[in-house]
């Protein structure tokens, strides 16, 4: 669980950049945390790992204050971040290596480390590459080799910070695809975007604007929320757009579960 209480953050210039933001995400939750560029959610990610520390407030993270030094390798091994730039977080030529080393990094020795490495890779779908080179990958292998050094470390939650901003269509596409998998294994998802289409990707959905939380509310009540997105300016998600339009009409659009192949099926049912 994470205890988010209170927490405002300020840069050294004195510049504020949250203001008392109280947030309970449990544990197993697929949360999305929206907002336009300078909102204050990637200052949010960082708080949550543990990369930055609150100007006030407290985020207890399984039992961790993640103000605590003393705490702070614990507080790596609770939470793993994946970051927009996925060369930023490799180190190594070798895939193997790269994984290793932030195994290595935490102090997390084991006999059967191959075999870890192995099930972090075959989760994102990257076990047929463990002996590649790293500089061979593209963007979007580089990204899902980033996930698998967090979940090498037996995380059980995962900070993504706008993960797919570098990726084509197809490399988002493996992105999400990993994510819905990882959510129906038990992972707690912290996803970090700016791409209001993305927000469908979570059960949960909390907007930011001017520093504070304008809206926390879950996936099945985003039809109540419309007017909410469009006051955050970066528009609404297609499906939604979609479902505005066929109500001119006097059409009804069942967006329930919000999946794509369901979307499809509604509309071709009404033509």
């Amino acid at each position: 669980m994470i205890e988010i209480n209170n927490v405002s953050y300020k840069y050294k210039s004195g510049n504020e950049v949250l203001k008392d933001i109280s947030i309970t995400i449990n544990d197993g939750e697929f949360v999305a945390i929206v907002g336009k560029n300078g909102s204050g959610k990637s200052t949010l990610a960082k708080l949550i790992s543990g990369l930055e520390k609150p100007t006030k407030g407290d985020i207890i993270v399984n039992g961790i204050n993640t103000k605590s030094k003393k705490e702070t390798i614990e507080l790596r091994k609770n939470v793993g971040v994946v970051f927009q730039n996925p060369e930023n977080q490799i180190l190594f030529n070798k895939v193997y290596d790269d994984i290793e080393f932030g195994m290595k990094n935490l102090s997390i020795n084991s006999s059967d480390t191959e075999n870890i490495i192995k099930t972090a890779l075959e989760k994102v779908g990257m076990q047929d590459y463990i002996k590649k080179e790293t500089f061979e990958l593209s963007l979007g292998q580089k990204q899902r080799i980033a996930i698998a050094s967090v979940l090498a470390l037996n995380t059980k939650i995962i900070v993504l910070d706008e993960p797919t901003t570098m990726l084509d269509p197809e490399g988002k596409k493996a992105i999400y695809d990993i994510l819905e998998n990882l959510k129906h294994q038990g992972y707690t998802i912290i996803y970090i975007t700016n791409v209001i289409d993305e927000i469908l990707l979570a059960d949960r959905v909390i907007v930011i604007k001017n520093k504070q939380i304008q809206k926390d509310f879950y996936k099945q009540e985003i039809l109540n929320n419309i007017d909410v997105l469009k006051k955050l300016d970066i528009g609404l998600p297609v499906i939604l757009q979609i479902s505005e339009k066929l109500k001119e009409k006097g059409m009804n659009l069942n967006l329930k579960e919000f999946t794509v192949n369901e979307v499809v099926d509604n509309i071709l049912k009404m033509l």
